[in-house]
């Protein structure tokens, strides 16, 4: 099992709208990223537009391929590119910047 924890830059000027899309995600979405393995996934957003993402996830390589052979992804990331004009023409689920883990709390307990 893996944890995922990602950032993207969000349009400041379009929060509203965004949290608004998102809370609805269209059916089809959620199960796509069910059935392809997301799972625990979250979204925080910053007041600047700053999102942070966090899921779990057997293999992320593996979940974001599978999602990129759906056919409702394609559908929810031109919907999503007017959020995310730093992108310039990458879709958004191309351009999360992955950050790495640096510390687990329960990791390091199992230590001691």
């Amino acid at each position: 099992m893996t944890h995922v924890c990602f950032t993207l830059q969000v349009d400041p000027a379009k929060l509203d709208a965004y949290r608004e899309v998102h809370a609805a995600v269209w059916p089809d979405m959620l199960e796509a990223l069910h059935e392809t393995g997301w799972r625990d996934y979250r979204l925080y957003l910053r007041g600047d537009g700053l999102l942070v993402g966090t899921l779990v996830t057997d293999d992320f390589v593996g979940a974001q391929a599978a999602m990129a052979r759906t056919e409702v992804n394609a559908r929810w990331q031109a919907a999503m590119a007017e959020f995310f004009p730093v992108l310039g023409d990458a879709r958004p689920d191309e351009g999360m910047l992955v950050l790495d883990q640096v510390f687990h709390l329960e990791e390091q307990l199992e230590r001691l």
